[in-house]
């Protein structure tokens, strides 16, 4: 077992965090702190932008599911007059950035998460540096900003907060890093504005997620689809270099199919060499994963979409948070 898998276990196996990592995560309490206050007591250091900006992220390391939420909150924005764009650090790219997407954008250089995102038809930045990656989709008209993966960004000023947990593994043991799989605090989640839980069950003033899927897409040849009712009853191999791979194997488990799961890292770099199957199983994989494939896509292979389904009372209250950001920032000076 490799020391990402240990620290893993423990995590969200139960148990205490090994007595190694416990000076490690004061001494990362400790700067999380410290970079926090920072920002707060120079604001001039927090780069405010002439449109609202709305921020998706976590607290915990791992996927809980940014990427399907951002394309959903995208189209409901756009549904209710708002035009909206999206600002991500272009994690796994090479890209520094500040950079525009133009929708043909090499996954290795950009990102698999923007190329996903910039796929769905959402304008899409990326940069080290998100203010100014976000001044790019503001010069080509969007009038909102969406921020992927931005809560611990503070340098880039925001007007909603918006904090995703797997409603499976939740928290984990609570600990921050290397101890447990935080990034900040719990107590974190008490400054946020909304608190979406994806899939398991909604706690207080939560609001629930659920990713709705059930078709498979073929990479070689698009136009083809299937029902994943098609494929029950028979093995499969599923592919997934996603933040929780267990949770799309069990996905597809759950409509019958025999999977045989291949978990690889998130953000994995793939390969040819990383699809060996000689059986003719068919080859079942993310949306985030099938992106980085398509160039050498087999005819057994299919993508599985998902979408988000929140409720529209959580749209129009994102809604209304951006109408007021909007009518105070022209308000403004």
């Amino acid at each position: 077992m490799g020391l990402g898998a240990s620290l893993q276990r423990h995590w969200y196996g139960g148990g205490s965090p090994p007595l190694w990592t416990r000076p490690f995560e004061a001494l990362y309490r400790t700067v999380v702190r410290r970079r926090a206050e920072g920002f707060r007591n120079d604001p001039s250091s927090v780069v405010r932008l002439s449109v609202p900006v709305v921020v998706v992220g976590n607290i915990t390391i791992g996927g809980t599911g940014k990427t399907p939420l951002i394309v959903a909150l995208a189209a409901a924005m756009s549904a209710r007059g708002f035009v909206p764009g999206v600002v991500s650090r272009g994690y796994g790219g090479i890209e520094h950035g500040p950079y525009l997407l133009t929708g043909q954008d090499d996954p290795a250089k950009v990102g698999d998460e923007p190329s996903l995102i910039r796929h769905s038809g959402v304008p899409v930045a990326i940069g080290r540096e998100r203010p100014e990656a976000a001044q790019l989709l503001i010069d080509a008209g969007c009038d909102l900003i969406l921020a992927d993966d931005g809560l611990q960004h503070h340098r880039l000023g925001r007007d909603v907060e918006i904090c995703v947990i797997d409603g499976e593994r939740r928290l984990g043991n609570g600990h921050l890093l290397p101890a447990g799989p935080l990034r900040e605090p719990a107590s974190r989640l008490a400054d946020v504005d909304f608190v979406v839980v994806n899939s398991g069950t909604p706690v207080g003033s939560e609001i629930g997620m659920a990713l709705e899927g059930g078709v498979a897409i073929n990479m070689a040849d698009p136009s083809l689809s299937a029902p994943l009712a098609d494929f029950a009853g028979r093995p499969a191999h599923a592919v997934a270099g996603i933040g929780n791979p267990a949770r799309f194997f069990a996905s597809l488990a759950a409509q019958g199919i025999a999977v045989h799961g291949h978990p690889f890292a998130d953000h994995h770099a793939f390969t040819r060499d990383d699809f060996t199957f000689a059986d003719g199983c068919p080859v079942l994989m993310t949306d985030k994963d099938a992106v980085k494939c398509r160039d050498f896509a087999r005819a057994n292979w299919w993508r599985v979409p998902v979408r988000a389904v929140l409720p529209d009372a959580f749209y129009d209250a994102i809604a209304a948070h951006v109408g007021a950001a909007s009518a105070a920032i022209a308000r403004s000076p």
